[in-house]
């Protein structure tokens, strides 16, 4: 009939999937889920560890990331219909890229002299690229890319902590005059640096030597700082002798 207007398929719910064409229900709903549950998982890991960005923010951010980019790559389906109209749908996943790093900049604390949260942070930013492949098809890489996240945030720590942090913890034991070193006078004589103390353990010798013995462990501290820490640790008033790591120094003041 004349003039009757003919029904788009394209805005048909469901009707077709693939290049120019919406996805069918189906199909959205097994993306948004898959994201939740990869984004669930690494967000786990963090959650375990009592992170700030934890469970949920991971999942929110996979899912979020994953319906940019359907809107992206199938949003616009109508717009596309006119002539001299052009849209790239990978503008929409570089925003996201770049946005996500205001979330994973919340997530990191500066501790004196430790930052702390750059894995989380990084965490965030993998996960909110999950997403992206989630809401782009790419399943098999999406889940590739997940487990590769949890072998490194899971599997690797535990190397580290036995490769790496043994090897940059620092102990020193010191006998100095009762009541003369304590962590406030540690602070103002070491400075920020009293941020990577880890143990700070106070012991009196005999009531008339009058002398604490004092351990301290450092943490994340390469071999030159220690050395560095361990001159500022000889002229503090009170410090009568020094022994770092089975090495003694019997300098007296």
């Amino acid at each position: 009939m004349a003039g009757r207007r003919r029904s788009n398929p394209a805005h048909r719910p469901g009707r077709l999937s693939g290049a120019g064409a919406l996805l069918p229900d189906i199909e959205l709903i097994t993306r948004l889920g898959l994201a939740a549950l990869l984004g669930g998982a690494i967000g786990f890991e963090r959650e375990r560890l009592s992170w700030a960005a934890g469970l949920r923010t991971h999942m929110l951010v996979c899912v979020g990331a994953c319906l940019f980019m359907i809107v992206s790559a199938y949003g616009f389906m109508d717009v596309l219909e006119h002539e001299h109209v052009s849209l790239d749908p990978s503008r929409v996943a570089a925003q996201v890229v770049s946005g996500i790093g205001f979330l994973g900049a919340g997530s990191i604390l500066l501790r004196g002299e430790i930052v702390r949260g750059l894995t989380t942070a990084a965490s965030l930013w993998t996960v909110a690229a999950i997403g992206l492949a989630a809401g782009g098809g790419l399943y098999f890489a999406a889940v590739a890319a997940t487990v590769l996240i949890l072998i490194i945030l899971a599997g690797i720590k535990p190397l580290e902590r036995r490769y790496f942090s043994s090897r940059q913890k620092r102990e020193v034991m010191i006998s100095a005059e009762r009541g003369m070193l304590t962590l406030h006078v540690l602070e103002q004589q070491l400075g920020p640096v009293t941020s990577r103390i880890s143990t700070f353990i106070v012991q009196q010798q005999e009531e008339a030597s009058k002398v604490d013995d004092v351990l301290i462990a450092f943490s994340r501290m390469s071999e030159s700082d220690f050395h560095t820490l361990l001159d500022k640790l000889r002229r503090i008033p009170g410090v009568l002798k020094l022994d770092a790591k089975g090495q003694p120094d019997r300098r007296t003041y």
